[in-house]
């Protein structure tokens, strides 16, 4: 939808108190997000978005995760929803980077966040809930690519299959929680006084190690931040067991990863370079799979 329908959809949107004022935020790649200014009610952030069944986003299910966050006390208020549309109060806050979740007090902080989102939001979601196991999310994206005939000289669906069964079995059983399965450093925001988690659209049950996978692949954490996210979130030494285990996780992370840019390449109309952003994570995927191999896959 052009940006003028999109703003003529939303100023008709009941919710708001008195005249508003839009604007584009920056950084959605999934999502249209514009930030409203309701001069009577306040400040909010309108998401614009349908199911994207390609990706395994349904809107029922960001809706019902995003209320139980709210919920819970670790995300902002759903004020208004409707087909296309959630309205959230927005959080004046640091949307967070990459080099502040390397900091060791910062990650600290983001424990407790995802202790809270696994043990807290499940006592509040309403309704039927999605999982996201990230094996079923590579099975489906490589048969998806191969249905649209992606070149076999560019990626190498046979092989990365192969490569994430792998990882899979490595993983083994695991204990369920609810994730939020995106782990941006953009999802992360810091009103100074408390941290906050926005963007539910992969949110569903799913290991505990995925989203510490998830967090760590995507940010890059060094090696001692990676043991510090272990052993705080588990209270205990990550011995080889469980290091091995989430070797695969980070591996499976950036597999996944650079499977969603190659097929977002494909079906997003949003102007963002998903070629780009998918060889990247291709590249850290497979420097991931060789230390998976040295730890004695």
């Amino acid at each position: 939808m052009p940006d003028h329908d999109l703003h003529d959809a939303i100023f008709r949107l009941p919710c708001w108190c008195g005249p508003i004022e839009i604007e584009p935020l920056p950084g959605g790649i999934t999502n249209r997000n514009f930030r409203v200014r309701d001069r009577a009610g306040g400040s909010f952030v309108v998401r614009s978005g349908q199911d994207i069944p390609e990706h395994g986003v349904m809107r029922f299910n960001e809706l019902a995760a995003a209320r139980a966050a709210h919920a819970a006390g670790i995300a902002p208020e759903v004020v208004y929803a409707t087909n296309g549309f959630v309205v959230s109060r927005f959080i004046d806050g640091e949307t967070l980077r990459p080099a502040r979740v390397c900091d060791a007090g910062m990650l600290e902080r983001i424990v407790l966040l995802l202790r809270r989102c696994h043990q807290d939001v499940p006592r509040h979601f309403q309704g039927p809930a999605l999982i996201f196991w990230v094996f079923q999310v590579v099975r489906h994206y490589i048969g998806l690519l191969a249905a649209r005939g992606a070149d076999p000289t560019v990626i190498d669906l046979t092989g990365l299959a192969a490569k994430s069964a792998r990882l899979e079995q490595a993983v083994g059983p695991v204990t369920i929680v609810f994730g939020h399965n995106d782990l941006l450093a953009a999802n992360l925001i810091d009103d100074g006084r408390r941290l906050w988690l926005i963007d539910w659209d992969y949110a569903g049950f799913n290991s505990p190690l995925f989203d510490l996978a998830n967090l760590a692949s995507n940010n890059e954490l060094p090696a001692a931040l990676e043991t510090q996210l272990l052993e705080s979130y588990f209270g205990a030494p990550a011995d080889l067991a469980v290091r091995h285990r989430f070797g695969a996780m980070q591996a499976a992370s950036l597999l996944r990863e650079a499977l969603w840019g190659a097929v977002s390449h494909l079906t997003s109309t949003l102007d963002f370079d998903y070629v780009a952003y998918s060889r990247d994570y291709q590249r850290r995927f497979e420097r991931s799979w060789r230390e998976f191999e040295g730890q004695g896959a």
